[in-house]
């Protein structure tokens, strides 16, 4: 049994740790919550976003381009947080409880059914003949390993944060597993979602080969990995036994990070569906399918230096650089005016939205006095390069000026931003770049967990740890997710919201539409997500293989 506190590390798993983290700089450029579908402004026209081509082909062949590459880590569940890895464990892997892609709603997976934790040790039982891809089967000792490993501090694994309140985990039995928890929690279902289970022998008998193509239990099994060919090949796992078989027998994805030749793939019918469609490109393509933008938690955040010995260590310059940024013309001029400005934390679609104490607004008067308060009249600015990203950064530098303040800008890829930052505490003053941990899990825990609640962001990064603001968040952390009843964490998640409006160690600038475009003569039951990639689960297709 593992205890999941988190103890020190050595440098080394330090720096893993860290890259780790910037790593996910790639999934969490578009990752969010599905929300309602956007159908005036950004095309697409089927009624609740999916489509139905016909009857789909059980010999059928799936076909996608894909925005974001491998990157430098690889497919295991328990360290890899890239984009394109994580959509395709969406696929290939299970939890005991997994989270549908498009509707975000919690189902039973390897589990027979969906737990609940209402006290301090939860009993659950496995699918009746469920196989990993290698043939063997599914057993208790298997889950117990799978989560003993996330929890490890040695393995310094991203998920142990989204399950603090897991104890110990027990094979009560071959097909049981039993679960002692530190306290009760109303999040227990979705949170077993974030650790995919995996087969100890394949794992232990070689961990590179199991991260370059995991065996899992999930409806697909992936054949290639890209990693030269550019393209992730998938068969149907004929012996799957859960909920959401493969409805096609083969699926294949072209990893293409450029727009202009993503776009062309659909337009020439290479493939059937894309990711990411750049927002100048949405009318183009309504005449080659559907497009359809799904808001959700996706966003593009500031995040501010607060050592010590910085400029913005004083509340005052955080909520001046917000107050400078003419946010409405940021949304329309840089995203056609696909992005909802930040009245909170969470996007408004959210069920646990609250309008935030504080919501910034273009207020220029009020941005130049509080500069003039602090004496602030130069800073830098470093944004990363994702292309959506770079057609809002000149307007929020143009803004800032007009603030007062002399900005030195700077734009790097995504992993230089992250390399930067962590090279030290004076390495910058203020970073821009997308966010969005909502591919783990949608309850505002989890969200403000990812960046709240650890080191690597709040010491390394951010350099707000130990301040009074920060142990209050921790303290609300902790209150929120051991709160019993759901008006009392209701109650405490509002005050943080609150709390983080005012306090602003990195907020979110606006929440984003994801566009996505598809072929519907060819799809079956597809329907496009607001997280970068694309799902297939429970898709098919009227084209042979």
């Amino acid at each position: 049994m593992i205890d999941s506190t988190t103890g020190p590390i050595g440098r080394r798993g330090f720096l893993r740790g860290s890259a780790l983290i910037a790593s996910a700089a790639g999934i969490v450029a578009g990752i969010g919550a599905c929300a309602p579908r956007d159908s005036g402004s950004g095309g697409g026209g089927s009624e609740g976003g999916g489509t139905a081509a016909g009857e789909a082909d059980p010999d059928g062949h799936l076909t996608a381009a894909i925005s974001y590459e491998l990157g430098t880590n690889g497919y295991d569940p328990m360290t890899t947080t890239s984009a394109l890895t994580v959509a395709v464990n969406w696929h290939t892997l299970e939890g005991l409880t997994e989270l549908h892609p498009v509707t975000r709603e919690v189902y039973a997976a390897l589990a027979t059914e969906t737990p609940s934790a209402e006290g301090d040790s939860v009993d659950v039982t496995l699918r009746e003949g469920a196989v990993f891809h290698d043939g063997s089967p599914v057993t208790a000792e298997d889950v117990v390993f799978s989560f003993e490993r996330v929890l490890d501090p040695a393995n310094t694994s991203l998920y142990a944060q989204f399950i603090p309140f897991i104890e110990a985990v027990e094979a009560k039995d071959d097909t049981t597993v039993t679960f002692s928890l530190k306290h009760p929690t109303g999040v227990f279902a979705e949170r077993l979602s974030t650790v995919k289970i995996v087969p100890r022998a394949a794992v232990e008998a070689d961990p590179d080969a199991f991260d370059a193509n995991p065996v899992g239990t999930g409806p697909w099994q992936m054949t290639d990995n890209s990693a030269a060919s550019k393209i992730v090949e998938f068969e149907r796992f004929d012996d799957y036994t859960g909920p959401m078989p493969a409805a096609a027998r083969t699926m294949s994805w072209q990893v293409i990070p450029d727009p202009s030749t993503r776009t062309n793939a659909l337009q020439s019918k290479t493939v059937q569906a894309i990711d990411s469609v750049p927002y100048l490109s949405i009318d183009q393509l309504q005449g080659t399918g559907e497009v359809e933008s799904v808001g959700g938690f996706g966003l593009l955040f500031a995040m501010f230096n607060n050592g010590e010995d910085n400029p913005f260590n004083d509340v005052r310059n955080r909520q001046a650089f917000l107050y400078a940024i003419d946010m409405d013309k940021v949304i329309e001029t840089g995203l056609s005016g696909q992005a909802e400005a930040a009245s909170c934390f969470v996007q408004t679609e959210h069920p646990n939205y609250k309008e935030a104490s504080t919501v910034y607004s273009l207020d220029l008067e009020k941005a130049k006095e509080l500069f003039a308060e602090t004496g602030l009249t130069s800073f830098r600015l470093l944004c990363t390069d994702h292309d959506w990203v770079a057609q809002c950064t000149p307007i929020i530098q143009e803004s800032l000026t007009a603030a007062g303040v002399d900005v030195q800008f700077e734009q790097k890829q995504s992993s230089d931003v992250y390399t930067t930052i962590d090279g030290g505490d004076d390495a910058f003053d203020v970073v821009i770049a997308p966010g969005d941990p909502s591919v783990f899990g949608n309850d505002p825990d989890l969200l403000m967990r990812w960046w709240y609640g650890g080191d690597i962001w709040t010491d390394t990064r951010m350099h707000w740890k130990g301040q009074d603001s920060y142990e209050k968040v921790q303290e609300l952390l902790a209150q929120g997710l051991e709160a019993a009843d759901p008006a009392e964490q209701e109650s405490t998640w509002g005050e943080l919201f609150d709390l983080l409006s005012d306090e602003v160690p990195l907020y979110p600038l606006f929440h984003r539409k994801a566009p996505t475009a598809w072929d519907p003569t060819t799809l079956v039951d597809f329907a496009p997500i607001s997280l970068t990639g694309l799902s297939f689960v429970g898709v098919g297709t009227t084209q042979a293989s």
